[in-house]
């Protein structure tokens, strides 16, 4: 098969840029967030492109982002001429819904309701062939990951060491997907999504007194700091260990709440978001290629979670200013 050039993504380049204009701005997230009622500010997200909410609901938005999640990946993939830069975005569903299968069906309990479609296999498709123990055609990293973590929660493992198995075949993946999709912007996005989760998880680990060895089990590798120079005492300075890269600002502010009691982590997470926004962000400067792709999908997965972090804080009745400081950087 021939490589992929860059001019192959001249036509869906194109459509990018114009579909760009209605990605949920700050300007638009303010209106949200200021609008005098609900329906005030779910009318803002008709200029992005969402159909209307007869009543808003916890029901009726996770329908409204779920609509708009499939449309999304559906017209993509069908578009690129590698749907591997829509499925390492598409991945984190896949391996959610497996873990919300894994601890329902270790506790007894009903997992529907906390299914979640957009991954590269329907809900219910992986529900299905969940219950039947017959995962043959699914990809191998996600069937062993299933496979390991359900007998590690059947032999009353703890449920945190299956959540580590499906992390790492997930981060796996991810990678392979990039380095086969021969996108360096791709796979640096995935290093970098990789050094913010093992930042969260150093910064964690010491807040709850862990030493080297279960940072080991929590760290993935892959990232552009190495995960054994974390577990090891050189990681213990993280502000020095990310000093050099676009982590630093976030790893200063994790550095100082690694003690036990030493604050909310807020501030800290929404600079590790930031972080990645302001990487992908540089897709925006290419004038076609992979990247308008890959900054594209990643806009609307930060723009579902900013409408859902602004709706749902709205419905519990919190203040404008409360939910602004959960916002994270707009891509446009």
């Amino acid at each position: 098969m021939s490589k992929i050039k860059d001019t192959d993504y001249l036509s869906v380049s194109a459509r990018i840029r114009a579909m760009e204009n209605r990605l949920l701005t700050r300007a638009r997230m303010d209106r949200m967030l200021e609008a005098r009622t609900d329906d005030e500010a779910v009318k803002v997200l008709a200029e992005c492109g969402y159909g209307e909410v007869p009543e808003l609901s916890g029901r009726t938005l996770d329908a409204l982002v779920a609509q708009a999640r499939g449309e999304v990946y559906r017209d993509l993939k069908a578009a690129v001429p590698d749907q591997r830069l829509v499925e390492v975005f598409q991945m984190k569903y896949d391996y959610h819904n497996a873990k919300v299968l894994l601890k329902a069906q270790a506790v007894g309990a009903e997992a529907d309701r906390l299914l979640m479609d957009g991954g590269r296999w329907s809900a219910e498709a992986v529900r299905e062939a969940f219950h039947r123990d017959d995962l043959k055609d699914f990809t191998d990293p996600f069937r062993r990951a299933v496979a390991q973590a359900r007998e590690t929660l059947s032999g009353g493992g703890d449920p945190q060491l299956a959540d580590f198995i499906l992390d790492r075949a997930y981060f796996e993946e991810m990678r392979t997907a990039a380095r086969e999709s021969g996108s360096t912007f791709l796979e640096g996005y995935v290093r970098l999504l990789i050094d913010a989760t093992n930042l969260r998880s150093m910064v964690r680990a010491s807040r709850m007194g862990k030493g080297s060895d279960f940072r080991m089990q929590v760290l993935i590798e892959g990232g552009n700091v190495e995960a054994h120079t974390l577990a090891s005492g050189k990681g213990g300075d993280l502000a020095a260990v990310f000093r050099a890269g676009p982590l630093a600002e976030a790893a200063a502010l994790g550095a100082a709440r690694t003690a036990p009691g030493s604050g909310e982590l807020t501030a800290f997470e929404r600079a590790c978001d930031d972080a990645v926004t302001r990487y992908l962000a540089q897709a925006r400067r290419v004038p076609f290629g992979e990247q308008a792709v890959v900054g594209y999908l990643y806009a609307k997965e930060a723009e579902f979670t900013a409408i859902r972090t602004i709706l749902s804080g709205r419905m519990a009745g919190l203040g404008a200013d409360i939910i602004r400081e959960r916002l994270r950087e707009a891509y446009v």
